[in-house]
């Protein structure tokens, strides 16, 4: 399967109508519209699955820059970042107190 980053959404956009208009260029397998856990309101951006490399390109060579709902869209190709299993943790020491710059007794 083929993951897309979709950006510059509008907070009305729903993952209906994401994927309504990309499965105009091939079999679309999800949609997820984030939103923000507290006022479970549109972030702005999600990811859509495509089922096949070509119906990835053609969205992306169709729908990128597209005009939906007054917002041109920001549409690319998913790539998973691998992340910092040490970035967390001193993230939360310096939080403390402890660890990198924090004031010493």
């Amino acid at each position: 399967m083929s993951k897309l980053y979709v950006g510059n959404l509008s907070h009305d956009v729903t993952e209906s109508e994401l994927n309504d208009l990309f499965s105009q260029k091939g079999e679309v397998v999800s949609v997820k519209i984030i939103s923000d856990h507290h006022s479970n309101r549109s972030k702005g951006f999600g990811f859509v699955e495509m089922s096949t490399e070509e119906g990835k390109n053609a969205v992306i060579s169709d729908f990128n820059g597209y005009d939906l709902q007054g917002r041109p869209m920001n549409v690319r190709a998913y790539v998973d970042k691998p992340r910092d299993k040490n970035r967390n943790n001193k993230d939360r020491r310096d939080r403390r107190g402890r660890g990198g710059g924090g004031r010493r007794w």
